[in-house]
């Protein structure tokens, strides 16, 4: 496979989409790793298997539509394997596998048959301590935005999953980039008061505009930073409830057309009717309790 990624909304031409069978018994609020998915589960409105099954068939069936190849994972039984976006990412012509965190450890066996479709020289195993996934990577031409956590008390947040080794390690790889880090807020209980992953709060759309929240970054000069690169008029702000409802991760199939979850009315409306986008609306708010959306549920491989 020749591996193409060079932006967030190229004509998307091949996907891995995660695996939503077998997803094994709800998790208890000590095996949580996210404040939505405690939050969910301290609610007891955590999603069922029945129900994360449909929505993510709704998104295949999307993707289908605009001939996009649809790759998936084999099935670990009693695990959750929803979100593919955080096991590997592509940058360019080059797979990067994450170091996720050890709950996640063994998600990686599923996806050693789409592994092999690519060639060996074209994959970077980072080193054990450099700790990255790609819901914090957004590719965005000569930019890399990589979301972090540069706090003494990284190692304590569940929900610090990139840290600045990692980014390092990127700047030696894609020496050529613009890679601007981007410090978030983290909270392992409060949704409404930390960011899981850079994609949660950010997350480009046509050719040059993008989502964002601004409360989800530490310091007020990295929003200020995304909007001086695509300009005030570019960016769709975004509420405290709707970055709770995951607003920002809604995923596009190329420059015109997004897919995003029916709910976002107010979004879409703003997507369709002043950017003049087509906006695929699917159900995904059982999925969204998991701490993830529609970027999160894939890892794309090539766009045109």
């Amino acid at each position: 496979m020749k591996l193409n990624i060079k932006n967030e909304t190229g004509r998307l031409k091949s996907v891995v989409l995660g695996q939503p069978n077998s997803m094994g018994p709800i998790p208890t609020l000590e095996e949580s790793y996210d404040a939505k998915s405690y939050h969910s589960i301290l609610h007891n409105i955590y999603p069922v298997e029945k129900d994360v099954i449909a929505e993510m068939q709704a998104f295949e069936n999307v993707l289908q539509k605009y001939d996009v190849e649809v790759l998936r994972p084999s099935i670990i039984e009693e695990y959750n394997q929803v979100f593919a976006r955080d096991v590997a990412f592509v940058i360019d012509d080059k797979m990067i596998i994450s170091n996720v965190i050890s709950d996640r450890a063994d998600e990686q066996d599923a996806y050693k048959g789409i592994f092999e479709t690519v060639k060996w020289r074209d994959i970077i195993n980072l080193p054990e301590s450099a700790h990255i996934e790609g819901g914090d990577v957004i590719v965005w031409g000569d930019f890399l935005f990589v979301g972090t956590c540069f706090s003494q008390d990284y190692r304590n947040y569940k929900t610090a999953r990139t840290n600045e080794y990692a980014i390092n390690i990127l700047k030696e790889y894609f020496p050529k980039k613009r890679i601007i880090d981007l410090e978030l807020k983290k909270n392992d209980q409060i949704p409404y008061e930390g960011i899981l992953h850079l994609d949660c709060t950010f997350n480009p759309v046509g050719k040059d505009k993008c989502i964002i929240y601004k409360e989800g970054f530490v310091d007020e000069s990295d929003y200020n930073l995304i909007v001086d690169i695509f300009g005030e008029e570019n960016c769709f702000n975004v509420t405290s409830e709707e970055m709770f409802e995951m607003n920002p991760n809604i995923f596009s199939i190329s420059p015109e057309v997004v897919v995003s979850d029916q709910t976002f009315v107010r979004m879409n409306n703003h997507l369709k009717n002043e950017w003049g986008m087509i906006v695929e609306e699917i159900p995904y708010r059982e999925i969204s309790k998991m701490g993830g959306l529609l970027r999160c549920s894939t890892m794309p491989l090539v766009r045109e």
